[in-house]
């Protein structure tokens, strides 16, 4: 069980109306009520897991060459996912997060050697990165493994140049980092490199909507937040409306402005797949794909050569080493597009749970792409899965989500790593949900997958 350091301060308390103040009273009251009546058979489920964890318990790896890996972003289940392949592969694993999410489940992981919390990035990058260098040189770490909030990612990238002395730093510099997470600067690199994206227009401005002439295009469009917005992220509103007067409404109603552009994109029919791919030197050392859709929660490894070769084409022109994500479509045509690249660690990673070389594909000589295993069942969360079942109106589709459940395996719970499964659960979300109602503040959903509240203006 990892022991834990804090480095840090706490949030203000915005002023709201007395209507949301009570709305968020009864959404907070009602949902720690609900994880209350659930704590009991998680407990027992968490408590048969370890009595059958510790008779069957697995030998970890013995490596010739163990390293201290420092993992950030410890609040989400992709952090714990590669804590347990560096663990399991004989690694010692530090796991770090900010300290508004000190109360993370995951601490209480079997990987998890030691637990720190560091200030908010964007709040203090000094004292960030000043408490990332103290811990690196305290625990002797060797690699440090940024697994960001969309967020953190360029808080990491300035990071680098003064962990780099001391550790290697599995990431993107400043300027790569903030190239590709700017929606519309992305899609203008890869359409230089020649790649598939699809036709998109930088706006800084409301009326550059309003004025736009629809008349000659094939296709509608779809506008996105440059800057990470975690709700308007899934309007996937489509434009231009029925009537200008509907688009000019819908349009003045979105915070655009030169200081946080948006993109006008083209929006192609077809279907979503989600990616992620560690690289180093421009060699994809580990990849996965993934169907994917708007709120994701739910992953499964597909084979397409064409979005593999898309991706090894791009890290391969920009020479990359780090961890980077993508999503695409895929027309009826079956030509693939890639829609949005996040500089970061994919979720999609916990389909690699079962695999044994992960650690070897990050920080070792892999020769080759790994890729999930044959025998890698679809991960989901299952309160997540539970939440979706309140939705199921007829037998047919009871019937499907008792199949995927069945042949798909929880991404946090683990037979030999358990306690995360109760301690994320009735833990950490309770926590954060208490710390919501102390501050009279609403949400817009639970991500049990990233570990937060969803909140207007979060991180």
């Amino acid at each position: 069980m990892a022991q834990s350091i804090s480095f840090d301060s706490s949030p203000a308390t915005p002023s709201l109306g007395l209507e949301t103040k009570i709305a968020a009273i009864i959404q907070n009251i009602l949902t720690l009520t609900l994880l209350l009546l659930a704590l009991p058979i998680n407990t027992a489920i968490v408590f048969i897991y370890l009595v059958v964890g510790a008779i069957f318990r697995p030998q970890t790896s013995k490596t010739s060459n163990p390293k201290n890996i420092l993992i950030s972003g410890g609040k989400m289940t992709k952090a714990l996912q590669l804590a347990r392949s560096f663990h399991a592969a004989g690694h010692r694993v530090v796991l770090v997060e900010t300290h508004k999410y000190w109360l993370t489940g995951h601490r209480f992981s079997q990987a998890v050697d030691k637990f720190y919390t560091t200030p908010a990035p964007q709040k203090d990058p000094e004292a960030y990165i000043k408490a990332l260098v103290e811990i690196v040189k305290r625990e002797n770490i060797d690699v440090y493994i940024p697994v960001t909030s969309p967020v953190g990612s360029y808080y990491d990238s300035l990071a680098k140049p003064k962990l780099s002395p001391h550790c290697e730093v599995l990431h993107f510099d400043a300027d790569i980092t903030q190239m590709l997470d700017d929606k519309f600067a992305m899609t203008e690199k890869a359409r230089s490199l020649g790649l598939s994206v699809p036709k998109s227009f930088k706006i800084t401005s409301g009326e550059q909507v309003i004025n736009f002439d629809f008349s000659g295009e094939t296709r509608k469009y779809i506008l996105k937040s440059i800057p990470y917005d975690s709700v308007r992220r899934l309007d996937l509103t489509k434009l231009p409306c029925a009537t200008p007067e509907e688009t000019a409404a819908f349009v003045r109603n979105l915070p655009i402005s030169p200081e946080k552009p948006w993109i006008m994109q083209e929006f192609i029919p077809g279907k979503e797949f989600c990616t992620h791919s560690t690289v180093r030197d421009g060699e994809i050392k580990l990849h996965c794909c993934c169907e994917s859709s708007a709120f994701q929660v739910n992953y499964e490894n597909v084979e397409n050569p064409q979005i593999l070769e898309w991706v090894k084409h791009f890290v391969k022109e920009l020479k990359l080493t780090g961890q980077i994500s993508f999503d695409f479509i895929q027309a009826e045509d079956g030509k693939v597009y890639a829609i949005e690249c996040n500089p970061r660690t994919h979720s999609a990673i916990t389909t690699f749970y079962n695999h044994p070389l992960v650690a070897e594909a990050y920080i070792g000589s892999v020769t080759e792409t790994l890729q999930p295993l044959p025998t890698s069942k679809p991960t989901y969360w299952t309160y997540h899965e539970i939440w979706r079942l309140t939705g199921i109106r007829s037998f047919t589709q009871l019937k499907t989500w008792l199949h995927n459940i069945w042949r798909g395996t929880d991404a946090i719970l683990k037979l030999d790593d358990p306690l995360p499964f109760l301690m994320v659960h009735h833990w950490q979300i309770p926590l954060l949900l208490l710390n919501n109602f102390r501050q009279l503040k609403g949400w817009t959903r639970i991500d049990f997958n990233i570990g937060k509240l969803v909140e207007l203006g979060g991180d």
